[in-house]
Order: C-alpha cells, then structure tokens, then sequence
C-alpha cells in the first residue's frame, strides 16, 4: 500500500502540462461552431423556414409541423457536414444530470439497403422510459411512457459525432419530470407579470427577458490520486482526512498565478466552449487550494441554464485529457473554502432597459425601486422555499462555512440603496422628487480615472445579494442544476408583481394617480418585507439568533427543509403561476428525499468500507510494531523502566481507543441503516439518515483523522490533503 501511494503522488508532481491545440483563427471565427444558431439557420433552411422558425422563437409560439419538417432536413443537413452519425434529444431529468440516447440517421431505403433521414417528428418528439429515471411515484414501472419535445428556444449543438437536441421531459400523463418544462413556465410567468408592470414605465415593452450568469467554482484532483481515494471516486468527496497544516490560511491562492497544467487545461476548456457557443469569459484560482472558478458573459436564462449543463459534462472530458478530475461537489475538502454556483439573475425589457438599474431620471429609478422593492418582497415571502431549491445533501455540507453564505436566506442591498429605501419607508410622496443614481467615487488620484461607485458594496456573507444591477444567488450549490433555484426565484417574483399590479390598479381606481400608487405600495412592501433585509456578518452567531426573531426560517435539517415545497404558500404560488401542479410538486419532495438518503447511503457505506478494510487494518499494525518496540525495549532495559516506553504505551493507549470507536461506531451506523431502509415514507427515510446515521458519519471520521496523524507516514494508505491540494 505505501508504494502505491508514494508512487502515485511522484506521478502526480512530475507531472507536465500537456500541450493544447490551438486554432489559428481568433475566436470569433470558430465560435459557434457546433451549434445551429440563426447563422446557421439562415444558411441551412429556406427563407420561409427560417423566417418563420425565428418568429416562433421570438414570440414564443408553437412551431407547424410542415415547418419541422423543414428545419429538419436543414438541420441533419448541417450536422452530417459537421461528422455527425447519429442525433439525440437531450433532457435534464431530476438526476442533477443530462440524459441522452443516440439514434443513427438511417433507414432502409427498401432496396436492401440504407439513406440517412431526419423528420420533423424525429426532431419534435421522442419517447424515453419515464420509469426508470426519478419522478417521485408519477410513473411505476410497468407505466414506463414518457415524452421529449424540442425546445426551440435552445439551438440544437453537436458533440463528438452526435447532434443533440436540447428538450423538455413529461410523463405520460403530461407532468414534468424535468428541470427545463417548469423552468419554461416560471419563465413565461415573470414575462406576462413583468411586462405588465413595465408597462407602467413604457408602454412599448412587449416582453421581459430573464438574464443568467452563473459562475462555476469547481476542484481539480490529478487523476492517479483520485484513482487512489475510493471516497472520491464513489461520492465526489473526501469521507476523511486531516487538513493540511498550510491549506488556504495565508490567502495566496485566490486570483493568484494559474499553476501551468491548469492553464493548459483552462485554455482547453475555453476553446471547446466557444465551438459550442458557449461564451466563457472569466477564468482564475479560488481561494481554497486547487479550486478555480469560470464564468461566461450573461445569457437568457434557459439557454445559460443549458450551457451550464453542458459545461459541466465538457469539464469532465477536458480534464481527462490533461490527466485532472473535476470535483463539482459542494464541498470535497474539509476545513477549507466549498465550491458554489453564484446565479447572477436579472431582468430586461425587449427595449434593452435592465430593470434593476438606477438611472439617471425619475422615472427610471421608480423602475428600478419597483422591482427591486418586489423581489425583497418575494424573497420575504418564499425565503424557506428559496432555501429548499438550493439545498441538497451536498450542499449542507458548505452553507455556513468557509466563506460560503448561511443557511438563512436574507437580503443584502448596500448602504446607499438601504438608505432609499429606508427615506421612502419615512417621507411622504411629495418630498421623493429626487431618487439617487450612481456617484462618482472621489479618489483624488490623478494618475487614476474617475470611477463610477456601484450602488452597493459586495457581501460575501450573504446567500441572495443585489450587486449593482442584479442580484446574486451565492447559494446556489456547484453541482446543481441552476434551474432549481431558477425556477422558484422566478415563481415567487411572478406571484410578487402580479399582487404589486393588481394592488396598483386598486389604488388608481380609488382616484390615485399612477406614481403615487406606486410609491404607496413600494413603501408598503418596504415595511411588510423589512425582516428579509440584512447587510450584516451573515456568518455570526447573532445573526442566526436575530433572524430567528425576525421570522425567517433557520431549519438546518436538509429533509425538513425540502417540506418548504409543501407548504400552502408555495403549493399556491406555483398553482397561480402554472409552473407546478401540487401533483408535481408532492413527486419532487418524493424525489428530494430519496435522492438524499440515497447519497447519505452511499457515502455511509464507502465510509464503512474504508474504515474496516483500509484504515483499522493499517492502525492495528502500526499498533503491533509500537507494541514489539515496547516488549524489545523492556527486554533491554527491564520492566522497572517503564519511564521509557511511557509516550509509546501511551501512543498505544490511543491508538486502540480510537479503533475502537472506530469500530463501535460502524457496526451501530450499518444497524442505523438497516433500521431506516425498512421505513416505506421517503421523508421518514431521510430524516432517520439525517438523525442518525450522519451523527456516525461524523464520529467515525473525527477518529480516523486523528489515526492519520498517529500512524507512521509511509503506512497511511491513502493520499493525504496536503498531497491532494497542491498540484502544479
């Protein structure tokens, strides 16, 4: 075992960046390369077809069969251009994944032999197994028919020799078993609710678009060490492990030199990204050692949720090539900084207003004031269900630590908007004639330009933060799919600005006037929502005890979390909104909870496993050669010199003590399992995993952490942190 260690760690530092191939051209002219977007639409389909493809696009319409027909030829066209052999429909199913399954274009030709064909019913509709992925009851499975539907809004792509289709997945029955269908109603809904209340600023609005920029923190591990770490390979972190005694204290890594291989593998990245169209802007280190983070510019919200799923399986082949493994779990490394997936969400009119931006009139602060005041409002509203659509078992291990947001939602808005808000809450119509915008910021530097201030500072602390012209979701987990927390966020404001605009036309009709019928509702909303309002230390003590006070919910038990979904508040919200019917929402709590404890399980049972056959079996004859060292030292110098054996009876002491908990402690964690795998209730199920097997989780690794500090280096079969984390 030591030499296997030893060996594998040797790889890994002697390892070099492996060279990238780079175009020639900039990328402006490979970029979108393997996407069918409106260039290549143009291209590859008549002008009818593709005047009326982009039509029902932009109008969000539904596209006439006759005119599949024809988008299909045009597209199998292309992609057979491209190498493509075989096309797909490509989902998101309620597995934190993608899905796919691969048909070739051919057909007999009834001549014995074959032609390559694709149709429009080829390309709007296929029917995967809907029993055999998670739908919490909806399907058993003998009822095993579902449905994929083109999603049009999304430009179909090629990977390798395979054309995928990005789709929507339903059951039978017509409910959704997916992330994109009800990511696509909440959507619709804050349009239809957000026009009609950007309307009261201008008139011209047609629609409201949602914007995403997600920022992707992710892990890099050099492939022979995590072959080394079973824990790694079978739940994408480390079940054990001391911390290293340099970690992320001195602040060296964050933004700092990227090491070469990682360039190299960055560099990779980024250029597979931009053939896909997928527009990765950002690159750099993390704060945590070997972390890093990419971000691309802001996109339309379902097409960056695609991307980001997307991304994410590329990352995973592209650090293959460069000898790496992507960790995407929230937190692979105790002690140190976890990895999250900061949703940057806001909204835009067609007439190109973003409408959480001051501005420079009246009006156009009125604007910004009434949505940001709505979202306070939703967010107040919903903040449990905001924090259950971000929550997971994964996740519960970074909230509230290392720099990671708290697992209480609340809002950070800055200094200057805080004091708008708090003028409005106090002052009456007539004395708000003057809403602030930006200020210059005075650096008296002249060597420096002029700087235009934000409106607010940052807050690291906070999981939901307005940051200038948009708000950042910081909770979102790193290997989530965005369109969980999507989905409820956009819900929730769509309900919000739906009751904002009834309230508005109520007061009107009683003889107000459009502005002050605002002002008297955004003031409204300013004191109703005041408790989700905090720009504090979101990690201290005080302010878990405050929000308590406050209202908000402070549940830290991840399956009783999940019940936010089920609430009468949320049940209602998503009703209103047609983005869940309760049937859909009751099968994705039966989902939550089963994916939990079946996580929960596997990590229990990895965690068993490398505790009796790896760590106890290396403790013990670590024990038997301390224990030989104390019987040859009596021999030498007699029992009445027990003084100088004392530190090693002592390591002896210890060492059995902890293998002994260590074996307690498994032997009452596999009862615990089998107590809670008989009970039929999923959330009974989790709760009984959450309550009592973690707590043995917990202990068990607690004692092996101290072992590894005890047992002779050479022995310790498995790669330590301080080997894991600092590759170059």
């Amino acid at each position: 075992m030591e030499s296997l260690r030893f060996k594998v760690v040797d790889e890994a530092f002697n390892r070099k960046a492996d060279p990238v191939e780079i175009p020639q051209e900039r990328p402006e002219k490979y970029y979108g390369k393997y996407v069918f977007n409106r260039q290549k639409m143009f291209e590859y389909l008549p002008a009818d077809t593709y005047q009326a493809l982009c039509s029902a696009i932009d109008n969000k319409e539904p596209l006439p069969r006759e005119v599949a027909d024809s988008v299909a030829e045009g597209m199998k066209r292309w992609a057979l251009e491209n190498g493509a052999r075989h096309y797909t429909h490509w989902f998101q199913p309620l597995t934190e994944t993608t899905a796919e399954k691969h048909d070739s274009f051919i057909e007999h030709d009834g001549k014995g032999g074959v032609i390559e064909c694709f149709n429009g019913k080829l390309l709007m509709q296929q029917e995967p197994d809907a029993s055999s992925f998670p739908n919490g009851g909806i399907r058993n499975t003998f009822e095993a028919r579902g449905y994929s539907a083109w999603d049009i809004s999304s430009p179909a792509f090629i990977i390798g020799n395979t054309l995928c289709i990005p789709t929507i997945f339903i059951s039978y029955t017509g409910e959704s078993l997916d992330y994109k269908t009800p990511l696509l109603r909440a959507l619709n809904s804050v349009d239809k609710a957000a026009t009609a209340v950007a309307k009261m600023f201008d008139p011209e609005v047609e629609h409201v678009r949602t914007y995403l920029g997600w920022e992707q923190e992710y892990f890099l591990v050099d492939e022979s060490l995590y072959s080394a770490r079973p824990d790694l390979m079978l739940t994408g972190r480390t079940l054990m492990g001391h911390e290293s005694a340099k970690n992320q204290q001195l602040e060296d890594h964050y933004f700092g030199a990227i090491p070469s291989r990682v360039e190299a593998f960055m560099l990779d990245l980024e250029i597979e990204c931009h053939k896909l169209g997928i527009p990765a802007k950002t690159r750099h280190n993390e704060v945590a050692p070997n972390q890093f983070e990419l971000a691309p510019i802001f996109e339309e919200a379902n097409l960056a949720n695609d991307h980001n799923q997307l991304i994410m399986s590329v990352m995973a082949e592209v650090a293959r090539r460069h000898h790496f493994r992507v960790l995407l779990h929230e937190k692979p490394f105790a002690g140190i900084n976890g990895s999250g997936k900061h949703n940057n969400w806001s909204l835009g009119t067609d007439k190109g207003a973003l409408l959480f931006a001051p501005g420079r009139s009246h009006t156009d602060n009125l604007r910004f004031l009434t949505f940001t005041v709505n979202v306070m409002a939703a967010v107040h509203r919903h903040n449990a269900l905001l924090k259950a659509s971000i929550m997971s078992a994964t996740n519960a291990h970074r909230l509230g630590a290392n720099e990671a947001p708290p697992a209480i939602i609340s809002i950070f808005m800055g200094s200057q908007i805080a004091g708008i808000l708090e003028r409005i809450e106090h002052s009456t119509n007539a004395e708000l004639t003057n809403l602030a915008s930006r200020k210059e910021l005075e650096l008296n530097l002249s060597q420096i330009p002029e700087i235009m201030r934000d409106n607010t500072d940052r807050n690291r602390t906070s999981p939901f933060a307005f940051t200038g012209n948009r708000f950042e979701f910081r909770a979102v987990g790193s290997s989530a799919n965005c369109g969980a927390a999507m989905i409820a966020l956009n819900a929730a404001v769509a309900e919000q600005l739906i009751l904002f605009k009834k309230a508005i036309d109520e007061r009107m009709a009683a003889g107000m006037s459009q502005n002050d019928a605002i002002l008297e509702e955004i003031r409204a909303l300013i004191k109703a929502s005041k408790a989700i309002h905090f720009d504090g230390n979101g990690y201290s003590d005080e302010w878990k005890e405050e929000a308590a006070r406050r209202g908000l919910d402070c549940e830290t038990s991840v399956p009783l979390i999940f019940d936010a979904y089920q609430r009468k508040s949320s049940v209602e919200m998503f009703r209103t909104t047609g983005v869940f019917s309760e049937v859909e929402l009751a099968a994705r709590n039966e989902v939550k909870w089963e994916m939990y404890t079946k996580k929960v399980q596997i990590e229990a049972r990895v965690l068993g496993d490398l505790a009796i056959n790896h760590v106890i079996p290396v403790a013990t004859q670590y024990q038997s050669i301390l224990l030989d060292n104390v019987l040859k030292m009596r021999q030498v110098f007699g029992d009445d010199r027990k003084d100088l054996t004392a530190s090693v009876t002592d390591s002896i002491e210890k060492l059995t003590q902890h293998i002994n908990v260590i074996r307690e402690e498994v032997a009452a964690m596999v009862d615990d399992r089998r107590v809670a795998n008989r009970l039929e209730s999923e959330r009974e199920k989790a709760l009984a995993y959450h309550d009592s097997v973690v707590p043995h989780m917990d202990t068990i690794r607690y004692h092996i952490d101290k072992l590894e500090l005890m047992v002779d280096n050479e022995m310790w079969p498995l790669p330590k942190y301080r080997e894991l984390l600092f590759i170059r």
